[in-house]
């Protein structure tokens, strides 16, 4: 979800009349989707494709845009100021993947200002993880580690999507996640080499989080209808209940080096499937909190639209002063 589109019912694309031209235009376009090609802006593609991507790429931009905030809100009480800087450039970075993901819808003929007034009036979802709530310091460490992580997962099969603009921007966007999850891993350890306060702060944080960052995945793949045919056309490269399960494998090995408990007793490895098991989730409450009831859904997109009002001043500014600076290069021109 984070970074896959979110099937949601209804969503259905219908397909438009074929004629001789059209006929033509989608063969070459299967060809290319077929040869692992990439497809680009000027390109011809279907309409069901494009309104596909835009929806991806829109609810990743706005997932970047918003999880700013769960963590932007601890940089001020950060414990020491090499872990301010260091929470500084990782909410900078967040931003700085939401500006290329806009810019990537836009190559779409998507408007930036439709799918940001999408996200304010909650017409457009974002990723569920972001409407909990970060209690304490530990929070911030296990965004880093299992969201992130969990980002991760999901992003790097991204880089060989379909579509060419989304792809590059995906390969910088992983390399910086990367640095995230790292970063987050590294000041976990920090506090579980601690106090007994600061290792009971880490496995609460993990204990309230466990569950959601399961559910960033996206619903199981059953209850996904879009997700055969978004695979066909390589935007998605692996299901969600694949990507679930290769996150919880990797997971359960890096805890152990930590020394939490995942907070899962039906967390057994499974020696005929050689994979973790793991409890069922409730997805009633996934299904609760994308639909705008989670802990903090409402504080959340307050927060944006505040925000985005309070800069408006900003966004004038600078178009007035691309405005100035465009006239008085047609007076010189014309002088």
């Amino acid at each position: 979800m984070y970074t896959q589109s979110l099937d949601l019912p209804g969503q259905a694309q219908q397909a438009a009349p074929i004629t001789a031209d059209l006929a033509e235009q989608q063969a070459a376009f299967d060809a290319r989707i077929a040869e692992d090609g990439k497809i680009e802006p000027m390109d011809w593609m279907p309409d069901a494709y494009r309104k596909t991507l835009v929806r991806q790429i829109s609810q990743h931009a706005h997932s970047e845009i918003v999880g700013m905030l769960p963590e932007g809100n601890w940089i001020s009480r950060a414990p020491s100021l090499k872990r301010k800087a260091i929470l500084l450039a990782k909410v900078q970075d967040e931003g700085g993947h939401g500006l290329y993901l806009y810019s990537a819808a836009e190559t779409l003929n998507a408007s930036r200002d439709d799918l940001v007034d999408a996200l304010h009036t909650g017409r457009a979802k974002y990723s569920s993880i972001f409407n909990y709530p970060t209690l304490t310091w530990a929070d911030v460490g296990v965004i880093g580690w299992l969201v992130d992580g969990a980002a991760i997962m999901n992003q790097i099969p991204l880089c060989r999507c379909s579509y060419g603009p989304y792809a590059r921007a995906m390969i910088r966007i992983c390399k910086e996640e990367s640095f995230h999850q790292r970063q987050g891993f590294d000041a976990l350890l920090a506090m579980m080499r601690g106090t007994e306060a600061q290792r009971e702060m880490v496995q609460d944080a993990v204990d309230r989080w466990w569950f959601p960052v399961l559910m960033m995945f996206g619903p199981p793949d059953a209850a996904s209808p879009n997700s055969t045919q978004t695979m066909a056309w390589g935007i998605k490269r692996i299901s969600n209940d694949d990507l679930r399960q290769k996150f919880v494998d990797a997971t359960v090995e890096q805890a152990k080096v930590l020394g939490v408990t995942l907070p899962d007793p039906g967390l057994v490895w499974n020696a005929e499937r050689r994979h973790y098991d793991y409890s069922p989730l409730d997805w009633e409450e996934f299904w609760r909190v994308i639909n705008g009831d989670g802990p903090c859904n409402r504080e959340r997109l307050a927060t944006r639209v505040k925000a985005h009002e309070d800069g408006a001043w900003v966004r004038e500014a600078a178009l007035a002063h691309a405005e100035k600076h465009a006239n008085r290069a047609t007076a010189a021109k014309a002088a």
